[in-house]
């Protein structure tokens, strides 16, 4: 027999090699194994079995890694597929699927020693006062790891030796599974009762949930053809406080009940405990009672692996998880969740460049199982569509338990400019409802999407602004360390106390621009006796901070929560009755036709975090541009009437959801032979491309943000109605194509982000 084989070295092609007879049996699909590859030896994955090769004198495997296939082929056959739409390598897109933790040789589960009571058949022998002190907690625990019964008896392991010698305990080493919630208890929950409309969207869930109508196999979610029976996809479009992650649970439960798995994806900023904590609560006990794994990037090395592993063996049925966990190698699955499927870090940023949202769309219709996109805000090309009957709509227009919308003041902060002599950081509005909700003792939460104290330094007197050596960027100023930072490579440097510039040398240079830093340092001195913490990438050091401010906050020992956009979405708190925006239109004006879109769901994914309880909720919103479109509808809560407004605007310039996008991308460090190169790639594309009507080429031009981290970078923006077809192209062209040297292209197809 011939395993076919994708090493871990982007090749682009598979090499054959004989499976030994020692083997014979052993090496399937997705098995992995260490093969010779010139003079060395290397990972791969068996990627095919075939009786023949076109090759003579094939080497053997060397050996087979790991005890049990990781990759499915079910995921393996995904893995294709996103290397042949996403334009990359197969092993790049095998190196997503498998984690690093599960992919090193080496991995292994962690054994620890564990000591175990062995009680004597007649009457106990004579022990020392010491060892009957240790044999009495081993009576009341029977066996417990021997590093804790060290702890708890403050002996020796010498003393616990000597009592093994005697025959009354046995040491014994024992698979210890690292579990990162392993010390926490959950209260188990019951189903909530439904209102109507929750009721009817579940009841439709269910019913497609039925094998007997299966959707064949696809292409990606924009350019599916339409169902002729019943959509497979369902778009669960519900008002901040619908009630969703109810209608997620129960339809997880039938899921359970008809022997199938399901995964959860969230976005990485809204992985929070409350999360992990309702999912863990509702499925630890019951009638189906199973593991619930969580993968995402906060876990150790050692964490994500036994997660891993708990759900290619079967005993970890639901998989909560960031954006890789689409990958995760659940058998048979039954239903995959994409809340808030509108975010855009669902989009990898690093090849593969796939959408953990669009390959769950693929993954279900291969798989044969439903797919829920959830969201306040779909995402216009969801909404798009599922209004033209691609996916099924569901709605949930209004809160649960009778709970109102909040009230959203909108706060003109030019005229507020005008009357405080100076842009103030809160308006008056946003002070006195502060003052108010903190005299109620309800608590606040204060929303700016920027970090740092000030944006840049700037001299007044020559016009210098404190640039990152390496980026096209002003250093933002960080007060606590004294330090200038870049947010896009890192650089940083001591803040100078007076202008740089020799010749100027003037010391009342200025910090200008906020961050949330800023704002912290105000509200304290507006307001001394509250409790404020503040949630952004600076504050939170250790992975636990995280949790830890949330639980403060949720046990009303922070009155005042100032974050970014990590606390924008996902968190439920009654008694937080105020909310407030301090720059509503900070990303409005961005060089990206998205930014529109991404406003208006932020402001509405924030103001949903207030009023989930009895009391009515208040949102202040403050901008300088506050009759923009996107902020007038995000204050009427009216998703509807923005979608029809910007879906015009989208159609007009052949944006999506009309159309797909591949963006181009030529970097170097040499501006003038990245320029070169990124135009004698137009000229390869009007030459090589096969150009449908619908094709459309703008560039090349320089990137928004031209210079990033040394590499200096122009753009190509390709737009097409049949993408599948043109990514076949590309793939072909950027591997034909000869670029200056240390000049390197990138094709991301689908980008979400077109403003850096």
């Amino acid at each position: 027999m011939i395993a076919r084989v994708t090493l871990e070295i982007a090749l682009r092609k598979e090499f054959d090699y004989l499976i030994p007879p020692d083997m014979a049996g052993r090496v399937e699909v997705g098995t992995r194994v260490k093969v010779p590859f010139g003079p060395r030896h290397v990972m791969g994955v068996v990627t095919a079995l075939a009786e023949q090769s076109p090759h003579t004198n094939l080497r053997p495997l060397a050996r087979i890694v790991g005890a049990q296939s990781p990759v499915t082929p079910k995921v393996l056959a995904l893995a294709r597929w996103i290397a042949d739409y996403y334009c990359c390598p197969v092993e790049t897109a095998l190196k997503s699927v498998l984690p690093d933790a599960v992919r090193r040789e080496n991995a292994a589960w962690q054994e620890r020693l564990w000591v175990r009571a062995q009680p004597p058949d007649g009457a106990l022998p004579k022990l020392s006062r010491r060892q009957l002190e240790i044999w009495h907690i081993l009576e009341e625990w029977r066996d417990l790891p021997l590093r804790e019964l060290l702890q708890l008896a403050q002996t020796t392991a010498d003393t616990i030796r000597r009592l093994e010698d005697r025959g009354l305990v046995r040491i014994a080493p024992r698979i210890a599974e690292r579990d990162p919630y392993a010390r926490e208890q959950f209260l188990p929950t019951q189903p909530l009762a439904l209102n109507p409309e929750q009721d009817r969207a579940l009841r439709r869930i269910l019913d497609a949930m039925d094998p007997a109508a299966p959707s064949p196999a696809g292409s990606p979610a924009a350019s599916m053809p339409a169902p002729q029976a019943a959509v497979r996809v369902f778009l669960l479009h519900g008002v901040t406080g619908s009630g969703k992650t109810e209608v997620y649970l129960q339809a997880i439960a039938h899921a359970l009940q008809r022997g199938q798995g399901a995964i959860v994806l969230v976005p990485e900023i809204s992985l929070t405990p409350q999360t992990v904590e309702r999912f863990k609560a509702r499925f630890c006990a019951g009638p189906a009672p199973t593991l619930v794994a969580v993968l995402h990037s906060h876990l150790s090395a050692g964490e994500r692996h036994d997660e891993w592993h708990k759900i290619r063996q079967g005993r970890a049925r639901i998989v909560i998880g960031a954006r890789s966990a689409i990958f995760a190698p659940v058998d048979p699955l039954g239903l995959i969740i994409v809340d808030e499927e509108h975010e855009h870090s669902y989009k990898q940023e690093e090849a593969p460049r796939y959408n953990a949202r669009d390959v769950a769309v693929v993954r279900g219709q291969r798989e044969h199982a439903v797919v829920v996109l959830g969201s306040a805000t779909p995402s216009m090309e969801s909404y798009y569509n599922a209004k033209r009957g691609k996916y099924a709509l569901l709605e949930l227009p209004t809160r649960v338990d009778h709970q109102i919308l909040p009230v959203v003041r909108v706060v003109d902060m030019r005229l507020e400019t005008r009357q405080q002599k100076g842009t103030p950081i809160l308006s008056m509005a946003l002070k006195e409802a502060i003052t108010r909700r903190l005299e109620k003792r309800e608590q606040v939460i204060l929303f700016l999407n920027r970090r740092g104290y000030s944006t840049s330094l700037q001299c007044p007197k020559c016009g210098y602004v404190a640039q990152c050596p390496h980026c096209s960027l002003a250093l933002t100023y960080h007060r606590p360390e004294q330090m200038l930072r870049c947010h896009v490579c890192g650089y940083h440097t001591p803040a100078p106390t007076v202008c740089p510039q020799p010749a100027c040398r003037n010391p009342a240079i200025r910090y200008a621009g906020l961050g949330t830093q800023k704002v912290e340092e105000t509200l304290l001195k507006l307001f001394p006796h509250a409790r404020i913490s503040r949630m952004d990438s600076d504050a939170l050091k250790r992975k636990e901070d995280y949790r830890r401010i949330l639980g403060d906050f949720r046990l009303g020992r922070i009155d005042i929560l100032l974050g970014t956009q990590m606390i924008a979405k996902g968190l439920h708190f009654p008694n937080v009755t105020l909310v407030g925006i301090i720059y509503a239109d900070l990303s409005l004006h961005l060089p990206d036709f998205r930014a529109g879109e991404r406003t208006f769901q932020l402001l509405t994914q924030v103001a949903g975090r207030a009023g989930r309880g009895e009391v009515e909720g208040e949102v202040v919103v403050q901008a300088f541009t506050p009759f923009h479109p996107a902020i007038q509808y995000a204050r009427r809560h009216d998703y509807a009437g923005f979608y029809e407004q910007e879906l015009e605007f989208r159609q007009q310039l052949a944006y999506p959801p009309f159309a797909r996008i591949a963006l181009l991308i030529v970097k170097g460090r040499n501006e003038d032979k990245v320029k070169f190169a990124s135009e004698h790639l137009r000229k390869q594309i009007a030459e090589t491309l096969p150009h449908p009507d619908d094709l459309i080429v703008a560039g090349p031009a320089p990137a928004p943000l031209l210079r990033a981290e040394g590499f200096y970078r122009y753009h190509l923006m390709l737009r097409t109605r049949h993408m599948l077809r043109l990514s076949r192209s590309l793939a072909r062209l950027s591997t034909d194509l000869v670029l200056p040297e240390h000049v390197t292209l990138t094709v991301d197809i689908d980008p979400l982000n077109l403003a850096s």
